[in-house]
């Protein structure tokens, strides 16, 4: 018996090291396909640092393009002046992570990974707005007021700060392809951002004056609770400075990638 269980061991041991010897190496270089198909481009860098802990680095970019989820984003940002419609958002992170695994291989098996998140979130925010000003008279001539519409965009960047977790399972398809599935997950952190809109430099002070008073007036109009605006004139420009709460959700995505 006891010889029968040495021999068991033996064709265990050699079964584990000939499979870790066919998947091979301690790195995977990955993409994840649902996130690419949404035009979220991202690259993944995974080093296994023992038999069940790896430390990964990913970059995620999206061009600039319209504001997706565009209804649940009028949830949060109320406000009739701002045209959803041309809303423009585009945005890069980095991802720090390190995964925990609980299969018998390396970086793979069912997997728990605890993460940090740091973004950076270009927007272009159109506000349509009013304002009313008095011409200078022409040849002591007094002229009546003039109501102008117009509109104004706020551009800048929204910074984030974040931690989170989630699950998900990694298998070895084939010699050095792997499939990653992220199961769920979220993140939660802070924010704080600056947008800016400016007039033409040329712009008279009897024109400008009213036009920065009624954008300001527009904004501050703006309910995006949880998080705070402070809009300020400054010079020919308008300033709103941003901070609030920052959250996500990682839901299911499926990730390939080359292991060497």
């Amino acid at each position: 018996m006891k010889k029968l269980f040495i021999v068991v061991a033996l064709i265990c041991i050699y079964t584990i090291s000939n499979a870790q010897s066919l998947i091979g190496g301690d790195h995977i270089l990955k993409t994840n396909l649902s996130a690419d198909a949404l035009q979220n481009y991202n690259l993944t860098f995974e080093k296994s640092l023992n038999h069940f802990m790896s430390l990964s680095v990913s970059y995620a970019t999206m061009p600039k393009r319209n504001l997706p989820l565009k209804e649940l984003a009028k949830q949060f940002i109320d406000n009739p002046n701002i045209n959803f419609d041309n809303f423009k958002v585009a945005n890069n992170s980095i991802t720090v992570e390190s995964r925990f695994y609980l299969g018998i291989q390396k970086m793979s098996g069912f997997y728990i990974a605890p993460y940090a998140r740091f973004g950076n979130m270009e927007v272009e925010v159109p506000v349509n707005y009013k304002y009313t000003y008095t011409p200078a008279p022409v040849q002591g001539v007094s002229l009546p007021a003039q109501t102008i519409s117009t509109s104004a965009n706020l551009t800048g960047t929204i910074r984030s700060q974040s931690v989170g977790a989630y699950f998900g399972m990694q298998y070895q398809l084939l010699t050095k392809l792997v499939l990653d599935f992220w199961v769920i997950g979220g993140h939660y952190g802070t924010s704080n951002g600056k947008l800016q809109a400016d007039l033409p430099t040329n712009t008279p002070a009897i024109i400008a004056t009213p036009a920065l008073n009624a954008l300001k007036s527009t904004i501050d109009q703006t309910n995006a609770n949880p998080f705070h605006l402070n809009t300020i004139v400054s010079g020919n420009s308008i300033i709103t400075n941003t901070e609030g709460p920052w959250a996500g959700i990682r839901g299911a995505g499926i990730t390939v990638g080359l292991r060497f």
